[in-house]
């Protein structure tokens, strides 16, 4: 897995503040917001959806470094690819060694970012899923958190390339509680435009006790639907991709051990399934 230290910084360019929308239920405790990006007409950068852009937050920081780089995936583009939309979630965390809480630094800088403010940028990075050559394939997704925003890049791409798809598309999207659910809750519900393909299915998985800090309950989603999946990731065009923390590739891997009859017979099928390309995880 790349360190963010080895990333290559030299293509920085600024982009303008466009708008900054919370999309998370003001009563929610998890503050997510689509900030919308102006990439400046004189930059000669070409940007696509579900790509990944670098943020550079101006130090100095703690550790003497100038700036402090963080990817964000691309959530959509418009005018042209001029403009970006990021999805951001506002975080802290608990330092190991002292048990201070402090604010995530890249987050909390974006998140309180103003319309008309200017921050650079560097990138873009990568496209790490991309749409299948054959029409037929089977595609299972499954993402956590701030991980729906490559899906959504996805599944936007794909239909407007492709108006109908063969295959069977099943999207797996955990959080906390259903108010959370990132673009499928009232406050913004962009994913329900999809629900009348045939071929595609979101499959929900929220905590079962969700203000006790229980974990997404993915395991009761993933049986529920254990007979269709199961049989999608036995056929020999299936693609499976993967995003947000590493407990999603801890959880998906123990659920479909059970599926499989034991471990071995599941990790001999991921192993094939990576060795045929069609294997693709995004981890945070």
């Amino acid at each position: 897995m790349s360190q963010l230290q080895n990333y290559d910084t030299s293509n920085r360019f600024y982009a303008v503040v466009k708008s900054s929308q919370r999309i998370t239920p003001e009563q929610s405790t998890e503050e997510v917001r689509d900030i919308i990006l102006e990439i400046n007409e004189d930059v000669d950068v070409s940007l696509e959806a579900g790509q990944s852009v670098g943020v550079l937050v101006p130090g100095p920081h703690d550790f003497g470094n100038e700036d402090h780089l963080r990817l964000y995936s691309v959530a959509q583009t418009t005018n042209g690819d001029k403009n970006i939309n990021l999805c951001v979630k506002r975080c802290d965390y608990i330092d190991e060694f002292s048990g201070e809480q402090y604010k995530g630094v890249a987050s909390n800088y974006l998140c309180d970012l103003q319309p008309g403010d200017s921050l650079q940028l560097t990138g873009p990075y990568g496209l790490p899923f991309e749409i299948p050559g054959d029409k037929s394939a089977d595609i299972i997704m499954v993402g956590l958190g701030t991980g729906i925003a490559p899906f959504r890049a996805f599944i936007q791409n794909l239909y407007k390339k492709h108006q109908t798809w063969g295959g069977k598309i099943r999207l797996f999207y955990g959080q906390r509680t259903g108010a959370e659910m990132l673009y499928m809750n009232d406050e913004k519900n962009d994913l329900s435009n999809y629900y009348s393909k045939e071929t595609f299915e979101a499959i929900l998985a929220i905590s079962p006790k969700p203000y006790l800090d229980k974990p997404v309950d993915f395991a009761a989603a993933f049986k529920q639907n254990k007979d269709e999946i199961w049989k999608m990731l036995l056929k020999p065009n299936t693609h499976v991709f993967l995003a947000g923390l590493e407990s999603i590739a801890t959880t998906f891997d123990a659920t479909f051990s059970k599926v499989a009859g034991s471990d071995e017979l599941w990790q001999r099928r991921k192993a094939e399934l990576q060795a045929g390309h069609r294997w693709v995880e995004l981890i945070y």
